[in-house]
């Protein structure tokens, strides 16, 4: 079991848009709109890291609006 928190900058305005549309994705735990330098937070987790590598780079980072990502692997 793969676990990852994804942080996301994303354009000005557009969180609540973008929370509902991670909702709905397959994997995505939870989506929370916060403050501080990321917009979005989200838990997700896959049964493998290639799961985990696809849902990111394939479906998060490819949402319309989202600008940036960083990914914080769980390890225990």
């Amino acid at each position: 079991m793969e676990k990852a928190y994804v942080l996301i900058g994303c354009e000005l305005g557009a969180e609540n848009e973008i929370v509902g549309k991670l909702k709905k994705i397959d994997k995505v735990k939870d989506a929370r709109v916060v403050y501080g330098d990321y917009d979005i937070v989200v838990e997700a987790e896959t049964d493998t890291e290639s799961q985990m590598d696809s849902l990111i780079t394939k479906k998060i980072r490819q949402l319309a609006k989202v600008r940036s990502t960083m990914t914080l692997g769980v390890v225990s």
